[in-house]
């Protein structure tokens, strides 16, 4: 499958154009940046939001010779990228995490909360969503980042592991214990026990 951009050039041909023509790599930014950003937000904050996609695809633009152009969508690789640039914020993130389930002021549900029809799914939402917040600070680095490149940026498990750079087993057995943690947490109203079919 060839993914292409708006601009109907493939990620890999445009990274591979880019090599002589930098200006090419522009079109991978319009094509990620507003997934990639939207993931950073829901996972530090919208202050933190364009710092962090900006740091990404620099970084993906000073790496675009090392990029693999058999792997036509590029999406694992920035989505791997922008993991190695918020690792630096882990700490950030727990933090966050464990303020919003103090709070439950989760900028998520009080941007998308108008969406919810009446009073009663606000509710179970926010308390849904606190619940939910606690259980995340509680996973490890390692166990969240699968967990939420599956279920946040909807990443398959061969590009959760592309992205990360680990076997599809690892990521398998990551997200097996993130998703026992968070059962333990939640119960069976967890709202991200994604399929153990990859």
């Amino acid at each position: 499958m060839t993914v292409t951009t708006r601009q109907g050039v493939g990620d890999a041909a445009a990274i591979e154009q880019s090599w002589q023509e930098p200006g090419a790599f522009a079109a991978l930014y319009e094509r990620h940046a507003p997934h990639i950003s939207r993931y950073v937000a829901r996972r530090l904050g919208d202050d933190m939001a364009d710092d962090v996609t900006a740091e990404t695809f620099y970084r993906a633009f000073e790496k675009r010779r090392h990029y693999d152009l058999g792997r036509p969508d590029a999406r694992p690789w920035l989505y791997g990228i922008a993991a190695n640039v918020m690792a630096q914020y882990h700490r950030k993130e727990t933090r966050m995490l464990r303020a919003f389930a103090r709070s439950g002021a989760d900028p998520v549900v009080q941007t998308y909360g108008g969406q919810l029809d009446n009073a009663d799914d606000r509710v179970m939402a926010t308390g849904m969503h606190q619940s939910l917040a606690t259980a995340l600070a509680g996973l490890s680095r390692a166990h969240r980042e699968v967990l939420l490149l599956i279920a946040w940026a909807d990443l398959s498990y061969e590009e959760t592991a592309q992205a990360l750079g680990v076997s599809v087993g690892t990521v398998r057995s990551r997200l097996h214990r993130a998703r026992k943690k968070i059962r333990a947490a939640l119960g069976d109203g967890n709202p991200m026990l994604v399929s153990d079919e990859g």
